[in-house]
């Protein structure tokens, strides 16, 4: 895989969407390929300072969703990217958001989760690091 032209890795904020209660994650539709489910992520900005910040601009604008970043879950390098896992608390889920137009949006359990991020692996190594994965 190619750093598209860039020097160093692409430094990508991922948000684990939780709602506690239900014990289920948020998946939303991958933009470029609809029919495949991935977590909220993009590229950190430096206006978003931390990468966790990032990581929460990602699911709100990605998936609509609004919450407080409870936990930093790993680090996964790839050869064009570095993935920062945080865990999100689910508080609310606006009706509209940035992306609604482009994207699908389900709370699922882990197990789907896993079979759903399946096709993009350092996304489901990320959610089996979680909290939400079964204790070994």
């Amino acid at each position: 895989m190619s750093n598209k032209g860039r020097s160093t890795p692409r430094v990508v904020c991922c948000a684990i969407p939780i709602a506690r209660s239900a014990n289920k994650v948020l998946v939303i539709t991958s933009r470029k390929r609809p029919n495949n489910w991935v977590l909220p992520k993009g590229g950190w900005e430096p206006s978003d300072g931390m990468l966790e910040a990032a990581a929460s601009r990602e699911a709100l604008e990605e998936a609509g969703v609004r919450g407080k970043i409870t936990q930093f879950v790993t680090t996964i390098p790839t050869a064009s990217s570095t993935y920062h896992f945080y865990e999100l608390d689910v508080a609310d889920l606006d009706a509209e958001w940035l992306e609604s137009k482009e994207r699908r949006r389900e709370w699922v359990d882990y197990t789907e989760a896993i079979r759903r991020l399946a096709w993009k692996a350092e996304l489901a190594q990320g959610l089996s690091l979680s909290s939400l994965a079964p204790k070994r």
